[in-house]
């Protein structure tokens, strides 16, 4: 198969959807792999390193996107691409439906077979291809909370660790996924006093048997999360329904609830944001203040530490891109049940459920 890697258009987007080590599994099993001019370079990969693993390194966008049988990206493919859709074309990436109509609008009118990372789903519900960015992304909403609660950024000046004689931040967070769990686990590490809601007793006992008493676990209802905000200097929303947009859990009626100058960080941003005040934001513009509150609600987080974030992603889709290469997406699907469950259009349908709920403008079609 002939795999094409673009160059990421996306604003402030400097991951790249492949490493070199990568390229050289692909070549070894005989697939061709195309890397655009420039591709990795935000990454720290020189086109130079793309060469010598075994690509095929192009100028021109357009000449990638019209013979690769497979695109790999990182981002949902932006208007200027759309273009470049075209029947046949199977992309491969991160693609957020539920809060991209356009999109999924030109993806099924174009006849694309598109899969999401973010529903690749195993039996077991984990999302392995999110999973490393969810990682990335709970970690780094610490930081950038912390950095948010700074005066000169409109937060309440507080250090998430307090000081001697001088109580600690509290940190609320929304959802123990992977990204919560990381979020709690990074906070507590910080010395903040923390609290993590999840409707799932599960993912409450597993964050409590990792950190025990250094965090407080609390079943997820409207009351809960409403009198929990209230006392937050941090709240972390780290809430994902696969293929469906974020539920919002928090109102404009509980924002004004909140203390002056505390921080939202909405790691939910991509499915729609869990607060009915969230909107995307950029690396180069991440925050605004909204009835007093600084909302941090960048889409694409893990960019900002591309390094990291490219070969853990590389390190979890490759296996996924080389089944689906060797046997066709559709072989592969009837396979395997998690591509399977990845698959959001195919040939002018959508064939995701929670998609097709989320978009309202096209029927949900059944893969088989």
């Amino acid at each position: 198969m002939i795999i094409g890697i673009p160059k990421e258009v996306k604003a402030d987007e400097n991951r790249v959807a492949i490493t070199p080590a990568g390229v050289v599994t692909l070549r070894d099993r005989g697939h061709t792999v195309m890397v655009e001019t420039g591709a990795g370079l935000g990454s720290g990969i020189e086109d130079t390193k793309y060469r010598a693993s075994g690509a095929r390194v192009v100028k021109s966008a357009a000449e990638l996107w019209a013979r690769s049988e497979m695109v790999l990206k990182v981002k949902e493919p932006r208007p200027s691409e759309y273009r470049h859709l075209r029947p046949g074309l199977l992309l491969f990436t991160f693609l957020h439906l539920a809060a991209e109509r356009s999109l999924a609008r030109e993806l099924v009118r174009r006849r694309v077979t598109a899969l999401g990372y973010e529903t690749i789903q195993l039996e077991d519900h984990v999302l392995p291809l999110l999973a490393p960015m969810s990682e990335v992304a709970g970690r780094m909403a610490v930081l950038a909370g912390a950095w948010c609660l700074h005066a000169a950024m409109g937060g309440c000046g507080m250090l998430l660790s307090g000081a001697t004689g001088v109580k600690p931040a509290k940190v609320v967070i929304i959802g123990a996924g992977i990204a919560g769990a990381n979020s709690c686990q990074a906070a507590a590490g910080m010395g903040a006093d923390v609290t993590i809601v999840d409707r799932d007793p599960a993912r409450l006992r597993y964050v409590h048997d990792i950190l025990g008493s250094r965090v407080a676990t609390l079943m997820s209802n409207r009351a809960a999360i409403e009198q929990e905000l209230k006392d937050a200097q941090l709240v972390i929303g780290a809430v994902l329904i696969p293929g469906a947009r974020a539920p919002r859990l928090i109102s404009e009626q509980m924002l004004t609830s909140m203390q002056r100058g505390s921080v939202l960080v909405d790691l939910s941003i991509d499915q729609g944001g869990i607060a009915e005040s969230s909107r995307p934001t950029t690396h180069h513009r991440p925050t605004y203040v909204h009835r007093g509150v600084v909302h941090y609600c960048v889409a694409n987080m893990p960019a900002a530490m591309p390094h990291t974030a490219t070969y853990a992603l590389t390190n979890a889709t490759l296996p996924y891109v080389l089944e689906i290469a060797e046997r066709g997406v559709l072989e592969a699907g009837a396979r395997n049940p998690a591509i399977r469950r990845g698959l959001n259009t195919f040939e002018g349908h959508v064939v995701h459920p929670a998609v097709a709920e989320a978009l309202r403008t096209h029927p949900y079609s059944p893969w088989d």
